[in-house]
């Protein structure tokens, strides 16, 4: 069924469900974590609401079908909330199998690798069990900050203390750095061989961001800038699809048919939105190229204007500084450093996909969180949503 000839009966069945799968993480909160942070829910529920306001309006333009698959994958997603928040009492448990953890995550991220993929992806991050298909890829996300808050609790001294000076910065032992690097190689050679490099920019930064916090040391950040730079010129050098897109991103409208169809089409519905945008349902973002997944805001730019897309924004930065809040008052440097973590991968996250929707860097793939349509994009985010409300609740009622 079409959604442009579906009745208001059945969307209403839709946002029924989906209106009671929120309401029971709420009375769950209420029951099980009542001194957990009072608005990082609301603001991913509104998140949530928005995004799917947005696929049930583009599937009654391409007839896709989209929203009731998006509705089933949140309601899953709040089943996966509801598991952490009634089993997980005590984030700081984590830190026992946070190294199984980054381990899980480095064979998640490769299974893609040797997993048959389907015919018109362009990378290999699929895992096709059945009639589903999810990205490990947002999973192992997760688990690659569980593993990098406890070894950076652990080794929090020696990179903090030991190493060599060399005029006014301090720079680390190389057998400290060897299993940053270590991991930072795998991740790349895995990313490389499944030619997606938008999670491990993700990743690396918000690595990079975590180690910073967790030492202060300015040392740090030119060694990760280095590393960044290093592997963004090979990565470069060495594909293909990163020279398309820098490419498309110089000029977009030189491969208009090809390539660059996407962010043109981008463009051109941010500038026909304006200021105020041409109303919900009034524009053409079907017209863009996965508009439901990757370019949803370009979506959000067209129809609701630049009050609308800066809304969205100033709801993702109030989430953000409330996570940081978080991490600012965390007793313990290993909660203290998977909250921020949380908080810098969505913060990095949504402003690499506002930078490469309006043709300020170049696209790389990721998807909005809570907004874009896919199953494992939204149980993750819901998952990492459950782990900062228990967090938020533990060190509330600890103190």
């Amino acid at each position: 069924m079409r959604y442009a000839d579906a009745s208001p009966e059945h969307l209403y069945k839709l946002l029924g469900i989906y209106s009671v799968s929120l309401l029971a993480i709420h009375l769950l909160l209420c029951r099980f974590a009542p001194d957990a942070d009072q608005l990082l829910f609301p603001l991913c529920a509104t998140l949530n609401g928005l995004g799917l306001i947005f696929i049930i309006r583009l599937d009654a333009s391409t007839g896709k079908e989209l929203a009731g698959r998006q509705i089933l994958w949140t309601l899953v997603g709040c089943l996966a909330c509801a598991v952490f928040l009634l089993f997980i009492s005590n984030p700081r448990s984590l830190a026992r199998v946070s190294h199984i953890a980054g381990l899980t995550g480095l064979i998640l991220l490769a299974l893609p690798l040797v997993w048959p993929q389907p015919t018109a992806a362009d990378a290999r991050i699929w895992l096709k069990l059945g009639p589903f298909s999810i990205q490990p890829g947002e999973f192992a996300k997760i688990l690659f900050i569980l593993f990098f808050a406890i070894l950076f609790t652990q080794k929090r001294a020696l990179f903090t203390i030991a190493g060599t000076k060399i005029g006014p910065l301090s720079f680390p032992r190389l057998r400290d750095l060897a299993p940053i690097f270590l991991v930072w190689a795998l991740v790349l050679l895995i990313m490389g061989a499944s030619n997606d490099f938008g999670p491990a920019l993700l990743f690396f930064l918000t690595v990079l961001g975590m180690l910073y916090i967790a030492t202060a040391r300015v040392s740090w950040l030119l060694i990760g800038i280095a590393l960044t730079t290093v592997g963004s010129v090979l990565i470069y050098a060495v594909s293909d699809k990163i020279q398309q897109r820098v490419s498309n991103m110089r000029d977009p409208l030189a491969n208009y048919y090809t390539i660059g169809n996407q962010l043109s089409e981008s463009l051109f519905g941010l500038s026909s939105g304006g200021i105020t945008g041409s109303g919900l349902g009034s524009g053409h973002p079907e017209l863009i190229p996965l508009a439901h997944s990757d370019f949803i805001l370009g979506a959000v730019g067209e129809e609701l204007g630049l009050f609308g897309l800066a809304g969205v924004l100033l709801i993702f930065s109030l989430l953000s500084s409330r996570i940081f809040r978080i991490a600012l008052r965390a007793s313990h440097t290993y909660t203290k450093l998977m909250t921020a973590g949380f908080g810098l991968t969505l913060t990095l996250q949504v402003f690499i996909i506002t930078g490469g929707i309006s043709g300020l860097i170049p696209m790389t793939g990721l998807t909005t969180p809570f907004m874009s349509a896919g199953g494992s994009s939204i149980i993750a985010n819901y998952i990492m949503l459950a782990l900062l409300l228990r967090i938020s609740h533990y060190e509330k009622s600890s103190s």
